[in-house]
């Protein structure tokens, strides 16, 4: 069924657009370009993003998404006398990041899937030398209700190389209904965000992080489309830092788990936050006084 025929509403922050229409459309995958590192370079340049379908190992995938689900379980989030890989939510249950969960973000079935030598041999060939991945892991569980707003990756992360990339794995499969990743296609190019909110930093500037809540307003200010699509599980969206995007609005009865790693050259400059067997992590973000991002928009005149 075509995009047009299904004609799907679909939220973020309560915002809604249609896709297919002006400011929501469907990704398009790399896949036919593995092994061309130029023609990734220019989808990357083109477009902000790589999607990949189908990168990791799913074995791989599904021990990872195993152990998440084994602990959600015990931990009594999943809906009584439902399959537990159906990730149904029980009432009253609620989304979590979990990066900070060394049982499972150090276990050693979630470090084979993110460590993996698929991921890892991607990026060195992308790269075009050795490459690491941050020490510290982020993992999420997103519930009903939850989505991400509009942001850049290099106001959380941006202390070392600017040449880092994301790589956001979904550990479940994830339909439309269920929070999927939207990038902002041409968010890599808007110039008024360079000097302003690129350049911000949430431990040092005590801003919150997402620059806007309402998809709408930034292609009405900006230009662009968000971009998205219904993701397998072991699927891979990988990004760079000044790539805007966000997640759309979560309105099923399930969770949504997934992973967003980074990577980089091994001979470049990392941010001390998080690396390391204890990584410090964010340490001001979000502790004593904040500024609202509406005031540094103000600030900043956009």
């Amino acid at each position: 069924m075509s995009v047009q025929s299904q004609k799907l509403t679909l939220s973020m922050g309560k915002k809604t657009m249609e896709l297919g229409g002006r400011y929501l459309g469907l990704m398009r995958d790399a896949n036919d370009l593995l092994g061309d590192v130029s023609a990734l370079h220019e989808r990357m340049a083109e477009d902000g993003y790589l999607l990949i379908r189908g990168l990791h190992d799913p074995l791989k995938v599904a021990a990872a998404s195993g152990l998440i689900i084994d602990n959600l379980a015990k931990n009594d989030q999943l809906e009584p006398n439902s399959p537990p890989a159906e990730c149904r939510v029980r009432e009253g249950a609620r989304g979590a990041f979990l990066g900070g969960s060394r049982a499972l973000t150090r276990n050693c079935a979630f470090l084979e899937l993110v460590e993996s030598p698929e991921i890892m041999g991607f990026f060195a060939e992308f790269l075009q030398g050795d490459v690491l991945t941050f020490d510290f892991k982020w993992l999420r569980v997103v519930g009903p209700g939850d989505y991400s707003g509009a942001h850049y990756d290099v106001v959380y992360m941006g202390r070392g190389t600017t040449n880092l990339y994301t790589c956001w794995t979904p550990l479940t499969d994830v339909e439309y209904t269920r929070g999927p990743l939207v990038v902002l296609v041409g968010g890599q190019h808007i110039d008024r965000l360079a000097q302003n909110y690129a350049k911000m930093d949430v431990d040092r500037d005590h801003v919150t992080g997402a620059f806007s809540n309402d998809p709408i307003e930034v292609v009405d200010m900006f230009g662009g489309q968000w971009k998205t699509t219904e993701y397998k599980a072991g699927d891979v969206v990988i990004f760079g830092m000044h790539t805007l995007h966000g997640a759309l609005d979560n309105v099923s009865n399930r969770f949504r788990i997934s992973t967003d790693c980074r990577y980089q050259r091994s001979d470049e400059p990392v941010d001390e936050r998080w690396i390391g067997e204890n990584p410090p992590a964010h340490y001001a973000w979000m502790s004593g006084k904040t500024i609202d991002m509406e005031e540094a928009r103000r600030r900043w005149n956009v």
